[in-house]
């Protein structure tokens, strides 16, 4: 007989309008990722999620609302105050953070020359809030000159470090983010996560190496509802970055993916033949490249092909298995700046003994934590 399981896929940044409190992270009440992505391009085309019932969430240029949808949906609520990655995934999986991670304009002169003097980088460039493709178009030269990081930040709790890694290796791009994920935490920086982001000269422009990235979260401090699976002796299998987000804590076996096709196909292969009670994706693409450099009409693109994999994932599960589409925060593409947005996001849950229909709106995300929770523990 077949366990049952739950299959977990989050859309990176898919939000679905601004929270109330948006204005307080420099956003405002226009924020809505999927409704204002689909105004801009002309429609979404996306038959599959609009079976499921997407559409009967928010209103979406080209999802139709269905009076028979297949699956629960609803909207979640975001509790903990943030609007970044590791935020959002944590209270999906049940912790809720009462202070929220810290931001900077500019890292403290104390903990670059504690980084400077660690790595023996000699000296730094930007250390400002930044686009990642904009700074390093902007600094390359002078990172080919120096060989001295490229090190920004965002909106969001981040740390990044950038390097051409023909000039420098990788190897010493991963040592000076593991460097610097310690020195944030001897100095209670309550930064978020530490990012290497590697990149190439190819075609005479700085081009930014996705399948190479690698994030330097902070570890939880609580356990999630991964590790009480792990402790009940269920197996957690995370696909993506979902390993570097929770820094391996609650995950028995991890898939690396080289973006939404790679892990889609990767996710598709774990449903037909993975023995792991939760199968946890993130699907990164629509924020990292679609999301953050407001192209609307590739993250347009990047639903309609998620969609496509829909009943491909239902034919491989099992009678028992439930599939989960959500997201964690927003990326809203036609709004300013390049951040995320603070916005709720949608749920959709499918099995076939799960009763089809409304759930209205819960007030965190972690109602997720506890649908996985009762199904595999109950």
């Amino acid at each position: 007989m077949n366990k049952k399981r739950a299959i977990v896929i989050v859309v990176d940044s898919m939000g679905c309008g601004a929270l109330d409190d948006a204005c307080d992270f420099g956003d405002d009440l226009s924020c809505n990722t999927l409704a204002n992505l689909a105004k801009k391009t002309g429609g979404l085309n996306v038959p599959n999620l609009e079976k499921l019932g997407l559409g009967n969430i928010i209103d979406i240029l080209g999802v139709n609302k269905t009076e028979a949808p297949m699956a629960q949906y609803g909207i979640l609520k975001m509790k903990s105050k943030g609007k970044d990655t590791t935020t959002g995934h944590w209270e999906l999986m049940g912790l809720i953070l009462d202070n929220p991670f810290k931001t900077y304009k500019k890292f403290d002169d104390n903990i670059i020359n504690e980084f400077i003097k660690r790595t023996s980088c000699i000296g730094i460039l930007g250390n400002h809030p930044a686009s990642g493709t904009k700074i390093i178009e902007e600094l390359n030269n002078e990172h080919q000159k120096t060989k001295y990081p490229i090190i920004y930040t965002s909106a969001d709790s981040v740390f990044q470090i950038a390097l051409d890694i023909d000039l420098i290796p990788i190897e010493t791009l991963y040592d000076w983010s593991k460097i610097a994920r310690n020195i944030l935490d001897e100095f209670n920086a309550g930064v978020s996560r530490v990012i290497a982001r590697p990149y190439r000269v190819i075609d005479n422009k700085p081009t930014r190496i996705g399948a190479l990235r690698h994030d330097y979260s902070v570890k939880p401090p609580k356990d999630t509802i991964l590790n009480i699976l792990q402790k009940n002796n269920k197996k957690v299998l995370g696909i993506g970055k979902i390993y570097d987000i929770f820094v391996g804590s609650g995950i028995s076996e991890k898939i690396l993916t080289k973006g939404n096709t790679d892990g889609l196909n990767k996710t598709l292969e774990a449903i037909k033949n993975d023995n792991s009670d939760l199968i946890f994706v993130n699907l990164v693409d629509t924020d990292m490249l679609y999301g953050h450099r407001r192209d609307a009409i590739g993250y347009n693109k990047a639903i309609v092909e998620i969609d496509s994999y829909i009943p491909k994932f239902i034919s491989a599960m099992n009678d028992d298995d439930i599939l989960i589409i959500t997201a964690d925060h927003g990326c809203d593409p036609t709004f300013r700046g390049t951040d995320h947005t603070r916005e709720q996001v949608p749920y959709l849950c499918y099995g076939k003994n799960i009763q089809a229909g409304s759930i209205g709106t819960k007030e965190s995300l972690s109602y997720a934590a506890e649908v996985i929770s009762n199904h595999l523990l109950k």
